[in-house]
């Protein structure tokens, strides 16, 4: 298994380039399932998830022709409507076949997800909002065994009683193919969301709302649809990560590729605690404060505070001059990355879902693992301050989600190497 050796006290400098964004890719890739033509996506990040979503769809019977940054896929040839348990466990995000299947099939079988440890989140929305569509679903030895009217999925009004990325993204293409037109009430906002609708607009579904909490489709009545070749859009959390590198080691770094409307929020917080920034068209610069202050953060769906953010603004906050309070909204268990950071010599404490954060002077190195993908980014962000030598294990969950991260990371003079347990 491979481990991060991170020798930390190194300050950085130069440019690093975001990567496309793994929660755009991950939807965009599912919506494939809804054409019988090739669709090419460029700007992928080369990550795990990707690699396992696509094998996903070549176990179904799809072609996928795939190489690094770029992907060639035709659905055409699709003979299997069951996600199997090997693939769908590794990853959540695989539930997202659940409601293009549906759609283009008029049946399937999903096994229940998995993917990081990091509170409940489930599936129940989506099928609901399947269910008010037409759908039969029947939960059966583990697996979601959906099935549509024989002459497919109805239009219908979606409402969410909760806002769910996920949910809301199935639901776009379950309703892109289906009769009549679908409302979804109280969706989701995040850029994700919204590229994934352009995308199903470019190919010619008739959609109102994009970007709004009310999104309406009108739906193909099961033809299927032809994609045109699309770029994902740049990682706003790769981009938020890299900039709280560049804020806790007190560096002065650029990034490019980015969208800064998708990043604001990080900006504003981080401009909060002392950072000031260069803006232009799609690149950013931050200059390190002089001395970092403390800052208050309440986890929130788009455009608010993304939770995805969360364990990283609590690893700057270790180094900050006062006490910071984190509020975390959206997940019940997402702070398991605090014990591993107060391994370093952080000190947080908890309350419910309220985490205080007492800066610190030093950091010291020590063995931490990562529990969950964002937390291992925090355990990486403070083991570049942290004096003397950390490792940093269970990166598998790291390799979910960020691309190349201890090759960019060097490439800006951290000093950073990936081993292998003996």
């Amino acid at each position: 298994m491979d481990y991060l050796e991170i020798e930390g006290g190194y300050k950085l400098c130069g440019d690093v380039v975001i990567s496309g964004a793994k929660n755009a890719a991950l939807p965009i890739i599912a919506a494939t399932i809804l054409s019988d033509k090739e669709v090419t996506l460029t700007n992928l990040p080369n990550v795990v998830d990707i690699r396992t979503l696509l094998k996903l769809l070549t176990m179904l019977g799809g072609k996928v022709e795939h190489d690094d940054t770029v992907v060639s896929i035709n659905n055409g040839s699709i003979t299997s409507h069951k996600a199997v348990y090997e693939i769908v466990s590794q990853m959540r995000a695989s539930i997202l076949v659940l409601g293009p299947l549906l759609a283009r099939f008029g049946e399937c079988e999903v096994s229940l997800p998995g993917g990081c440890a990091i509170g409940q989140r489930p599936i129940d929305l989506h099928l609901k909002a399947l269910e008010s569509m037409g759908a039969t679903i029947e939960i059966k030895q583990g697996y979601v065994h959906a099935k549509a009217p024989k002459d497919g999925l109805k239009g219908a009004k979606i409402i969410f009683d909760k806002i769910t990325v996920g949910g809301t993204e199935n639901i776009l293409m379950a309703a892109a193919l289906a009769n009549g037109t679908t409302t979804i009430i109280n969706a989701a906002r995040e850029p994700e969301v919204v590229q994934l609708c352009q995308m199903l607009q470019d190919a010619g579904v008739k959609i109102e709302g994009i970007g709004t909490g009310e999104i309406t489709i009108h739906g193909t009545s099961q033809k299927p649809i032809q994609f045109k070749p699309l770029s994902i859009i740049p990682d706003r959390i790769e981009a938020g990560t890299y900039l709280c590198a560049g804020a806790i080691t007190h560096s002065q770094i650029t990034l490019k590729n980015v969208d800064t409307e998708h990043i604001r929020a990080s900006i504003d917080k981080l401009e909060a605690m002392g950072c000031s920034f260069d803006i232009k068209n799609d690149e950013v610069t931050i200059y390190p404060a002089d001395e970092l202050k403390p800052v208050n953060i309440t986890t929130v769906e788009y455009p608010g505070f993304p939770t995805d953010m969360q364990a990283q603004f609590m690893a700057v906050a270790c180094k900050a001059n006062g006490e910071s309070l984190i509020e975390e909204r959206l997940f019940e268990n997402r702070f398991m990355h605090v014990s591993e950071l107060n391994r370093l010599g952080a000190d947080i404490w908890l309350k419910g879902n309220i985490a205080a954060i007492k800066g610190v002077d030093k950091l010291y190195g020590a063995d931490v693992m990562a529990t969950d993908l964002r937390a291992s980014s925090a355990l990486v962000l403070g083991a570049l301050v942290a004096e003397g030598t950390t490792r940093v294990r269970r990166i598998y969950h790291l390799d979910r989600g960020y691309d190349n991260l201890e090759g960019k990371l060097s490439k800006l003079g951290a000093k950073i190497v990936r081993k292998k347990e003996q």
